[in-house]
């Protein structure tokens, strides 16, 4: 299942680069905030139907209004980040826009698991993973130039 799994994030990742591309083409076509409802509910449209095909009714729904609300964290930064990329791909290009999410990305992915936050497993902080930084942060200040 590991290879799956690398080939699902792959895939992933390429999904993502396609969609800074288009949703900063989208913004700049019907405005930035009219991309992100629109976006927002074509996602919610397919989320939605997926989980009826799968599961056949919607209960989880109700397991997630019972959950701590921080855990809705994960749609709130959803939009937050379809915003963000809408927002910004036309200023910066695809490229630094993917570069500089990626960076900040990482950086908070290796807080995140150095600490714990958000009650996942405690992994430390080589010096590898911070040099992985200091190498993507320059990445992406590169990418800034054209």
């Amino acid at each position: 299942m590991t290879a799956a799994y690398v080939l699902i994030s792959l895939a992933a990742g390429v999904a993502g680069s396609i969609q800074v591309a288009v949703m900063g083409r989208f913004g700049d076509r019907i405005g930035t905030l009219q991309a992100l409802a629109f976006s927002t509910v074509v996602t919610m449209v397919i989320a939605c139907a997926v989980l009826l095909v799968a599961r056949r009714s919607v209960d989880g729904f109700g397991d997630a209004v019972r959950s701590p609300p921080w855990m809705w964290l994960g749609g709130a930064m959803g939009v937050f980040i379809v915003f963000t990329i809408t927002l910004v791909q036309p200023r910066f290009g695809t490229f630094a826009t993917v570069a500089i999410f990626i960076v900040a990305q990482i950086a908070a992915g290796v807080a995140i698991d150095r600490f714990g936050w958000f009650g996942v497993e405690r992994v430390g902080l080589a010096w590898t993973r911070v040099l992985g930084i200091v190498l993507l942060a320059s990445g992406a200040v590169l990418a800034l130039r054209r």
